[in-house]
């Protein structure tokens, strides 16, 4: 007689069968691993799950698209970047998630935040798959006339593989309104379609929704007060410190600020400025919206409340919140050491896996409210599925009612991560309710679906 492995060993075993395939990804290894670990109860209590290699099958995407993108600069000069989608799961809908334009982006970066989006996706109920994708091109420096080239060659290459019923891209860093609409042309030239979900990010004249370039910063602004509310308490009069200063980081602190709150800090990879007054959110957008400038420049045009730390670690700030809002693992163990050390609350990550590992069970040590990214900000994609449902019938919403909307998403979504965590015995655990209530809604759709 066969006895089955226990859900413990399975997922260990898979674990090593991962990293093994997938040498040098370590991004993607910790993501992995980050859900892989609070499945066991999962896989005990539904061992469904564990019959037909579900779990294998869901840490596999189902696509990969590697491409080359040469293009010319001012000068004549011919560049060659490596584009990437990764079409990861599609049991819920189409493939749903960002393009990233940063030199840092490789097969393992893109391959980590689409594993994300899975379960982020599937947290929102809005009927969306999981995907990513990107290249290692640098819009920084570069004029308008180069990011639209590489934009169009970018999209020569990508558009046979995307489509509103099929895969839906959006913005992510380095990928704003500028180049989601050279993109979006170039779509347009090569298929002579009017196909308005096909991206999202849209400007708002031309199929874009209303409150999508603030969904993300709202979103995890609105997680982090839920999680304040389930403890007694709200955002009113609380002091907060925002790494980045871009566009989550922007409207994060406006968030903070509508709701009461006194954003002290933002950075950019230079360094930080702290500001005694609170962020002066008209000036942090001149220079990073409008002069696409330095956070040092901010601190020279703010006056004597607002200083710049050349290279320093923004956690070193006290504050009762702290919002990640910049990239990957940019929150390690020492920086959560001192957050608690000065009394931090709660962490709600506007990015996404801004904080380590070994952070992160250091804030759940301590008890401090910690919202993961798939959770925490998951407001930017709810309002892209929400601009794919006003294309789709050709109407636009206000702006009210997208704010209410992504809002009610955003309680859903704290309401589904706490409710799931005391079901399987982790009471609090938001990273736990998270990963096992997205897996859930997933897995039962590729059940139903069968090996595929």
């Amino acid at each position: 007689m066969t006895t089955r492995p226990d859900s413990q060993t399975q997922l260990d075993a898979l674990r090593g069968e991962i990293e093994r395939r997938n040498p040098a990804q370590p991004e993607f290894h910790q993501a992995v691993h980050e859900v892989l670990d609070t499945l066991a109860p999962v896989l005990a209590a539904r061992p469904e799950y564990a019959e037909p290699g579900l779990v294998e099958r869901l840490c596999e995407p189902e696509r990969q698209v590697i491409f080359r993108v040469p293009w010319q600069d001012d000068k004549g000069r011919v560049h060659v970047n490596r584009g990437f989608r990764v079409e990861f799961n599609s049991a819920l809908g189409p493939y749903k998630g960002g393009l990233r334009f940063h030199p840092s982006v490789n097969l393992g970066i893109v391959k980590f935040l689409g594993f994300e989006q899975i379960f982020k996706n599937a947290l929102t109920g809005l009927g969306i798959g999981g995907g990513k994708g990107g290249s290692d091109f640098d819009p920084h420096g570069r004029s308008d006339a180069e990011v639209m080239r590489f934009c169009q060659s970018f999209m020569t290459e990508l558009y046979r593989h995307i489509g509103e019923h099929t895969d839906v891209p959006a913005g992510d860093i380095g990928v704003g309104g500028r180049e989601i609409g050279y993109l979006f042309g170039q779509y347009r030239r090569i298929t002579n379609r009017w196909e308005a979900g096909v991206l999202t990010g849209k400007g708002p004249g031309w199929g874009g929704s209303a409150i999508r370039p603030e969904a993300t910063g709202y979103g995890s602004v609105l997680f982090a007060e839920a999680m304040l509310r389930e403890r007694g308490e709200d955002l009113e009069g609380q002091t907060a410190v925002v790494s980045g200063s871009g566009n989550v980081a922007i409207y994060t602190i406006e968030k903070l600020l509508a709701l009461g709150a006194n954003p002290l800090t933002c950075s950019d990879s230079g360094g930080y400025v702290v500001d005694d007054k609170g962020i002066d959110l008209d000036l942090l957008k001149q220079v990073k919206e409008v002069e696409r400038g330095r956070i040092s420049d901010y601190a020279e045009r703010r006056g004597s409340s607002a200083r710049y730390v050349s290279g320093g670690r923004v956690w070193e700030v006290p504050a009762d919140v702290a919002l990640p809002s910049a990239t990957q693992n940019e929150l390690d163990e020492n920086d959560a050491a001192t957050l608690v050390r000065n009394g931090v609350k709660a962490v709600s990550e506007g990015a996404n896996m801004p904080t380590v590992p070994e952070a992160v069970h250091l804030f759940q040590r301590a008890g401090v409210a910690f919202g993961p990214g798939k959770a925490a900000n998951a407001g930017g994609v709810a309002v892209s599925a929400l601009e794919m449902a006003q294309n789709h019938a050709r109407t636009a919403w206000s702006p009210a009612r997208v704010e209410e909307e992504l809002a009610r998403i955003m309680g859903d979504i704290h309401t589904t991560c706490h409710e799931t965590a005391e079901r399987y015995g982790a009471p609090g655990d938001y990273v736990a309710g998270a990963n096992i209530a997205g897996f859930e809604r997933v897995a039962d759709s590729m059940l139903a679906q069968g090996v595929i």
